[in-house]
């Protein structure tokens, strides 16, 4: 399995991004997905998830309201919809999928299945 995510760039305070994580060499339907990030000095951290059908999804509190996980089950790609950017957003983000729900929600970093290779998210003030 590959994951391979884009989308990232730099943007003011205010604004919007969409991240994309193309998932290739595997049963797409079977994983569960999930965006993480990583600020520099810090570990990586829980963004959002979302179920095998797309039905279930959870949120960080930070980001609840203002990020959207979607997937695309025909296109094997994973989608987060990021508005209302904040300068603390600002960290890499990397797409996983896994095939555990749960272990994606609790942040499992060292046990999830895989990892994409991360993009930059910029947001400046």
């Amino acid at each position: 399995v590959q994951l391979q995510a884009c989308g990232g760039g730099s943007v003011q305070a205010g604004g919007s991004l969409r991240l994309s994580c193309a998932f290739s060499g595997g049963a797409f339907s079977s994983y569960a997905l999930g965006w993480f990030r990583q600020a520099p000095g810090k570990k990586r951290e829980f963004v959002a998830a979302i179920s095998w059908t797309g039905s279930i999804t959870y949120y960080e509190d930070f980001v609840k309201g203002r990020f959207t996980i979607s997937r695309d089950n025909a296109k094997n790609t994973v989608y987060l919809q990021m508005n209302s950017l904040k300068p603390e957003d600002t960290a890499v983000y990397y797409c996983a999928a896994d095939g555990q729900l749960s272990k994606l929600r609790r942040g499992a970093i060292h046990t999830v299945d895989y990892w994409g290779q991360g993009t930059q998210v910029t947001v400046s003030s």
